[in-house]
């Protein structure tokens, strides 16, 4: 009995033993094959990165950083940077759609097809129709600008007020040749009445000519001097359709009192164009209005209601005096220089 229990007690030891030896080996494999699998799936460790203070980094840094996540103070910065790329985008994309609508749009071709790009090239029509207004307007105030500077019209009066035109300044590309016409400047003319003498008269509206090229309107008072007075004082005295007048200066004036029953259409200076006697130079005006349209009538000589009714409408269409009379800015304008 004895000997059985030692023999029992001797394999129970021997499994313990050998379970024992086991357990050791299972867990030494285990580890081994941790460590295998540690080793192969491990990757080397990166070197840590050199992180620059705040305050030296460089811009790309500070911009891609700011981009991800704005610091407040830096919202400046970022605004900027922003603008800048959302301007560079714009500006591509608008010459991408310029230059896709140059492609189907020529500026003075119609569209192939009628409803095919009308918008556009209506669109871009009115554009230049628009430019070439906007420039035609410019000349023309530039020009009237030279003769008609800070110049108000009075409806009332029918007059220039605070112009300062000036014929040293007025340019003109007519050219007008000056003619000797036929005219019955012998006889006393019948179709106007004779206008009537006024002491110490003054032209009405000459107070806002200002320049030394309307001086004679402005400072003209009709006198009346017999034919000896007038002989004594100006050496040139000229008979015109029953009327003498007397050249001062450039000018033609009525020589109130030369004689009896002087006939006159027109009491005022007349600007003596290329050294003519007055009919011949109110002529040459009476021409050149028709040519262009302003007067109507007979180029007769004589500087009636309708001759000065078409030079008072060529000189407001032209930023000149609306002297209604004839003088130099208007002459030049005419291409009468």
């Amino acid at each position: 009995m004895r000997t059985f229990l030692i023999l029992v007690c001797s394999v129970v030891l021997a499994c313990s033993a050998g379970a024992a030896q086991n357990d050791n080996k299972s867990k030494k494999q285990a580890q081994k094959n941790r460590q295998v699998q540690s080793t192969q799936h491990a990757r080397p460790a990166a070197a840590p990165k050199k992180v620059t203070p705040k305050r030296y980094q460089p811009a790309s840094t500070r911009a891609s950083y700011q981009k991800a996540k704005p610091r407040p103070g830096d919202n400046q910065v970022y605004q900027s940077r922003s603008n800048v790329k959302t301007a560079k985008k714009s500006s591509e994309q608008g010459t991408a759609r310029n230059a896709q609508a140059a492609q189907y749009v020529t500026p003075k071709a119609k569209p192939a097809r009628p409803g095919v790009n009308d918008h556009v090239y209506q669109s871009r029509s009115n554009v230049k129709t628009a430019k070439k207004s906007s420039q035609q307007i410019d000349a023309q105030n530039a020009q009237g600008g030279r003769y008609a500077t800070s110049a108000t019209y009075n409806k009332k009066t029918k007059q220039w007020k605070g112009n300062t035109a000036s014929a040293a300044a007025f340019q003109s590309n007519k050219k007008y040749k000056a003619q000797r016409f036929n005219l019955a400047s012998n006889t006393r003319p019948t179709k106007f009445a004779s206008v009537r003498f006024q002491q110490n008269r003054r032209i009405q509206g000459s107070q806002y000519w200002q320049g030394k090229n309307y001086w004679a309107f402005r400072n003209y008072r009709p006198v009346w001097h017999d034919r000896s007075w007038w002989h004594s004082h100006y050496n040139r005295v000229v008979f015109v359709y029953g009327g003498w007048y007397y050249w001062n200066a450039g000018w033609w004036y009525p020589a109130w009192g030369y004689a009896p029953n002087s006939y006159y259409a027109y009491d005022g200076p007349i600007y003596a164009y290329n050294s003519l006697p007055p009919d011949q130079v109110v002529a040459n005006v009476q021409a050149a209005l028709q040519a262009d349209g302003y007067y109507q009538g007979e180029v007769d000589g004589l500087l009636g209601p309708l001759t000065r009714e078409a030079i008072a409408g060529y000189q407001r269409d032209n930023g000149l005096y609306e002297t209604a009379a004839i003088d130099q800015p208007t002459l030049e304008s005419l291409g009468m220089s």
